[in-house]
């Protein structure tokens, strides 16, 4: 297998409907091909160079979730992480290879589903300034990426472009319907919180995650990613140590090579050095293997 990053997806005949900063999405007519390119964002710009691999563990560590969650809330998937692709997609397959799903036709919420476990990034942030999180009071005294007394439930918007903003659990409601938004809160904290104990058995702390759900014949469902390093800030728990920032499992030596850039955080993003690359991508595949015991 290559380890050329991929960063585009030729697929003549198949139709496009929608490109991500990660994803494409394709219409198969009765349901739709997710597929997981090697693209990188990071403070909302895509990068030039991509991240090799990352779209097989995106794809394959959703797999993985999906189905270990499978009895806690139904989700999008029509196809097993190795079943065969069908007759059209062949002649793809090799593009398609462990980066694809094919899904359920769900209509996304126009909400974000964020649970937050510690207290880092903008909620440390906002914590330092009010002693909230989204608007939620915490008690005095905690430090940057203390473990919170239990996971809140801290949704946001979801914007076209930019940033998407944090929104309380009132405006959640009015957004999506009060039934809506209390079902998606209780299952994203549900989901959360199997998924943190699980993880903390194999050596990572998910201090973070956001989940997106969709209505699929009149039901709510999990689709999209499921606790990957791009949806989920991972950290080492042998490394973990509140009152400070942590090492983690992601795009972390992106951005720290960013930030010590001049760069304005607007399009074209700089390209990045061999080595950022590397140990980014190895990461990646790190947190695959730490989770499912497999080897990518």
């Amino acid at each position: 297998m290559s380890n050329a990053p991929v960063l585009q997806l030729d697929l003549p005949g198949i139709k496009k409907v929608r490109s991500g900063k990660v994803r494409e999405v394709y219409d198969l007519g009765q349901s739709f091909l997710l597929v997981a390119s090697d693209r990188l964002s990071a403070f909302d710009v895509v990068l030039p160079n991509g991240i090799p691999r990352k779209g097989e563990v995106l794809t394959q560590l959703s797999h993985f979730w999906f189905e270990k969650f499978s009895s806690l809330v139904p989700n999008h998937l029509l196809a097993g992480a190795d079943d065969p692709l069908p007759e059209n997609l062949q002649p793809f397959a090799s593009q398609l290879a462990r980066r694809s799903m094919i899904v359920k036709k769900a209509a996304p919420l126009a909400i974000e589903c964020i649970v937050r476990g510690y207290l880092s990034g903008s909620g440390w942030k906002e914590y330092q300034k009010s002693r909230t999180v989204c608007g939620i009071q915490l008690p005095a005294g905690l430090t940057e990426s203390a473990e919170l007394p239990q996971p809140i439930f801290t949704p946001s918007t979801k914007a076209e472009a930019g940033h998407d903003e944090n929104i309380s659990f009132d405006q959640a409601c009015s957004i999506v319907g009060y039934d809506l938004a209390i079902q998606a809160r209780d299952l994203s904290l549900k989901i959360y919180t199997a998924g943190r104990d699980y993880a903390r058995q194999r050596g990572i702390l998910i201090a973070d995650t956001k989940f997106e759900f969709g209505l699929f014949e009149g039901n709510l469902i999990l689709i999209d990613e499921v606790l990957t390093p791009d949806s989920s800030r991972f950290w080492p728990a042998s490394q973990y140590a509140p009152g400070r920032g942590q090492p983690s499992f992601d795009k972390q030596f992106v951005r720290d090579y960013l930030e010590s850039l001049t760069w304005d955080k607007t399009p074209p993003g700089p390209q990045l050095p061999e080595d950022v690359i590397l140990k980014t991508s190895s990461k990646y595949v790190e947190a695959y293997e730490k989770l499912t015991g497999k080897r990518l």
